[in-house]
């Protein structure tokens, strides 16, 4: 269990982790090569070629198949809602039976169709890209309750499946006669977390295959039962969406609410990730392409949203109905972001890495929050190293610029995920950054020297026989001690008495953060002090 779950423990009901929006692409691998899908209609329709005719006669008799089926399951076929589609179709569901459609959405999406290029007797056929009408079929699943499909009309079918685990957790909770409260999409009671937990772990990838087969098969009247037991034209699957969710359920509202305060206070000054390379466990290279930042989103609505971008994919924290802290990550492209293959196989890879990218990420959070050193450590920092041969290198600075970008560089997120490991070159950017130097008055070699003055203290370590160093975890926490000093105490005094914001001024009281009234107080309080011993200005 991560440190972040010790330390807030007794505040928390009980906590689960569980896949939230699963998001599978389906597509039938052989129709992917424009020469096995000429060979398939040769062989199992005797049409030959494939003309642009052929095609369009295919997506006619869809869409006419789609519209029958609509009228004899009694759900028209709607056009795409303004807002949400899942709150859109939520009245439905309420009364739906299993293994029912209860909604069938016609939208323009884009997808991957087979275009037929030609004239008379000389066609050939390619893959392209296309905005076309696609339908979505909502589904009450008797395993996985709500879902949908969506599925392109076009040939070769290519379709999406979107599961949610916690749909499919109530079904199971409820087998086994577990009580529990569902609100929305997460569980804010359960009689048995721990067997909640284990049915979370349980979930295997057979398990969404047979549900997405099940339902790609009905969706997908083309082929013949002859055609998919011997042309192997079923569908594939291969994760195109992954959320992974972290939820620490709180006894009381108040508790959530002040420590959502804390974490959005810490994320917007000490250790802000504007590259993550270490919590998602994966370097940056010069080939990296996507976003490498932290932001704070949703600063209007009543719960803000801590949203770290990697490549891809996203790591998020926020406050949900209530009582429930939620640490979500995501990725739209696993194999770009978490180098793991994408086909539905690799789900036990992929929880495992997820697991791992969350449980640093709540680590991290808590040493920002929690981080303290001994005052005699402290006094010890400050003062000479005499290493065995006699050399004598000086001791830490509270107040020394170049020491307080080198430990800003540091913390930041981004060397929490290549397990912690760097070189000088890939700190000195970042350090000049922090410094607001050039690279003539700051150069590598003082990099070098301000880093051998951490490694002499016992913060940093060189790795044996390599040029990477790596931030020890006591390391890490001492840097943010000294920061935390130097940029939440003493600078900030400092600023709202040298040169305070006149606009401050206008401000309703009501509306000034909590941190800020506190900062006042302690500037209010010293300006009393000063009166009362006697030391006013001349």
């Amino acid at each position: 269990m991560n440190a972040f779950y010790e330390h807030h423990k007794d505040n928390i009901r009980f906590a689960y982790r569980c896949f939230d929006r699963i998001l599978l692409h389906a597509t039938i691998q052989p129709f992917q090569q424009e020469q096995r899908a000429v060979g398939f209609f040769w062989t199992y329709r005797q049409i030959y070629p494939v003309s642009r005719q052929v095609l369009r006669d295919i997506a006619t008799q869809y869409h006419n198949w789609a519209k029958n089926r609509s009228q004899k399951w009694g759900v028209p076929i709607q056009a795409d809602p303004e807002g949400r589609r899942d709150d859109f179709v939520d009245r439905y569901f309420r009364r739906a039976q299993p293994d029912h459609v209860v909604a069938i959405i016609k939208a323009r999406e884009p997808a991957t169709i087979m275009t037929s290029i030609g004239k008379d007797d000389r066609w050939h056929l390619e893959m392209k890209r296309r905005w076309v009408e696609q339908y979505n079929f909502y589904v009450q699943d008797s395993r996985w309750g709500q879902m949908f499909v969506r599925v392109c009309p076009y040939f070769p079918f290519s379709a999406r499946v979107c599961l949610n685990q916690h749909y499919w957790l109530a079904l199971r909770l409820q087998e086994r006669g577990i009580h529990f409260q569902l609100c929305a999409n997460a569980f804010l009671q359960c009689s048995d977390p721990e067997a909640l937990q284990k049915l979370a772990d349980f979930l295997t990838a057979d398990e969404m295959i047979s549900c997405a087969q099940k339902w790609l098969a009905r969706f997908t009247p083309f082929f013949t039962s002859e055609e998919r037991k011997h042309a192997c034209v079923q569908h594939r699957l291969f994760f195109a969406q992954v959320e992974y969710s972290d939820n620490l359920v709180f006894r009381r509202r108040a508790a959530v609410d002040a420590l959502e305060q804390r974490l959005l206070d810490a994320n917007r000054t000490i250790g802000q990730p504007n590259k993550l390379t270490l919590i998602f466990g994966r370097r940056i290279t010069r080939h990296h392409g996507g976003k490498l930042q932290t932001v704070i989103e949703d600063m209007n609505l009543p719960n803000p949203v801590i949203r770290s971008h990697y490549r891809k994919g996203f790591l998020k924290q926020y406050v949900r109905d209530r009582f429930i802290l939620r640490t979500e990550t995501a990725t739209n492209n696993i194999s770009t972001d978490y180098g793991i293959g994408k086909a539905v196989d690799n789900l036990p890879q992929l929880r495992q890495k997820l697991s791992g990218i969350i449980d640093r990420y709540l680590d991290a959070q808590q040493d920002i929050l929690e981080t303290f050193v001994d005052h005699q450590e402290l006094r010890q920092l400050t003062q000479p190293t005499l290493l065995p041969n006699g050399r004598r290198i000086p001791g830490l600075k509270l107040d020394q610029p170049r020491q307080l970008a080198l430990m800003h560089s540091l913390v930041r997120f981004c060397y929490l995920a290549a397990e912690g490991t760097f070189t000088t070159r890939d700190l000195y950017p970042q350090t000049l950054q922090a410094i607001r130097m050039s690279p003539e008055q700051y150069k590598p070699a003082s990099l070098r020297y301000d880093l051998w003055k951490l490694r002499a203290k016992g913060l940093v370590e060189k790795i044996p026989h390599s040029r990477r160093y790596r931030l020890l975890p006591h390391g890490y926490q001492i840097c943010l001690v000294f920061l935390k000093l130097y940029e939440k105490i003493y600078a900030p005094l400092t600023a709202g008495i040298l040169r305070p914001f006149a606009a401050d001024q206008d401000i309703p009281q009501e509306k000034i953060t909590t941190i800020d009234r506190r900062y006042s107080a302690v500037i209010h309080a010293l300006d009393d002090l000063v009166d009362a011993v006697g030391l006013k200005a001349a």
